[in-house]
């Protein structure tokens, strides 16, 4: 198994979210937020524009996800929400918050793909407050089952069955956390730009035919992208949580804490343990959980659906669990 279980508990606080600044981080349990409290906001790397696909707009926009008539009359663009902004709690409420959070923050990562450089450059505010909007909302429907249900119902039907693998994939790699009960330290430092990184993942899957959705799924959930850098308490290491052992096997002579030597290692696994014939087979493989494969492959789903989803994710911040609630390590 490439990474245990016990590195993984980090990288799935993770999973429910996102990262940036290099730098050592204490999570005290005496100053955390109120358990179940939905989590913050995410400002992130760079990201780029996807070689395979170009950077225009979609040509449509997903149901109900439309500027107010008075905003399109005045030509004004909304503000983004402020990073603590209080997440609704009635399902109605939920449902319109993600519907018009999704639409703006696909156009904002539209514009960031167009006209910034997502290769190199920060991204920009709206497209960091706006994901970490949408990543606090989902968090609350994580631990919120009927609530979750519930909004559901009052979405479009192509953003309804998006939230519910969001939501059901987070379950699944919270099911697997254990909250952390006092002071912890965590390293975090900036993730590689996005188009850096899905260079890497298009490069190893040339090489060893995985697809490179899958990698993407899987470094997100072991360290948000390689945001999270501290080994395991069983010494799983580097951006995709190898243990030493299956480094040697199949690490081809590279630097375990090197993104371009760890991404070609994982796909290297990952073809030696059954993908792409059978990627459940490959992903219990990395991680004897199943909770684990079904996140993975759900959230591949979701990059593969919209190459958008991955730039969303890209942005998500970084959270660890404590038994006093979630605590943000990064973000504004």
């Amino acid at each position: 198994m490439v990474a245990s279980l016990g590195a993984l508990t980090l990288a799935l606080t993770t999973a429910l979210s996102g990262c940036t600044a290099s730098q050592g981080a204490t999570a005290p349990a005496s100053g955390d937020r109120a358990a179940g409290s939905a989590p913050e906001p995410s400002r992130t790397e760079p990201a780029g524009t996807d070689p395979a696909t170009g950077t225009g707009r979609a040509a449509t926009a997903p149901p109900g996800e439309t500027t107010p008539p008075a905003e399109q009359a005045a030509g004004q663009v909304p503000a983004p929400p402020a990073p603590d902004v209080a997440i609704p709690t009635d399902p109605a409420a939920l449902a319109r918050s993600l519907t018009t959070t999704t639409t703006r923050l696909r156009r904002a990562i539209d514009d960031w793909r167009r006209d910034g450089d997502p290769g190199r450059g920060n991204p920009p505010e709206p497209v960091v407050l706006l994901t970490l909007h949408q990543q606090r909302i989902y968090r609350h429907l994580v631990r919120n089952q009927k609530v979750a249900s519930r909004t559901y119902a009052r979405l479009p039907k192509a953003l309804a069955a998006e939230a519910k693998a969001n939501v059901t994939a987070g379950r699944n790699l919270l099911s697997l956390v254990k909250p952390i009960s006092g002071a912890a330290k965590f390293r975090v430092q900036p993730a590689k730009p996005a188009d850096f990184l899905l260079a890497q993942f298009k490069h190893a899957e040339r090489r060893f035919k995985v697809d490179w959705e899958v990698l993407a799924a899987v470094m997100f959930v072991e360290t948000k992208f390689g945001r999270v850098r501290s080994p395991s308490h069983t010494g799983a290491k580097g951006p995709m949580q190898f243990m030493p052992r299956t480094w040697d096997a199949y690490g081809m002579g590279g630097d375990i804490q090197d993104t371009r030597d760890a991404l070609l290692a994982a796909a290297n696994y990952l073809r030696a343990s059954g993908a792409p014939r059978d990627y459940r087979r490959a992903l219990y493989a990395y991680n004897h959980s199943y909770a684990y494969v079904d996140a993975v492959q759900l959230y591949a789903r979701q990059i593969e659906r919209d190459v958008r989803n991955y730039y969303a994710y890209y942005n998500w911040q970084v959270f660890v669990v404590t038994t006093r609630g979630d605590r943000r390590l990064t973000g504004p």
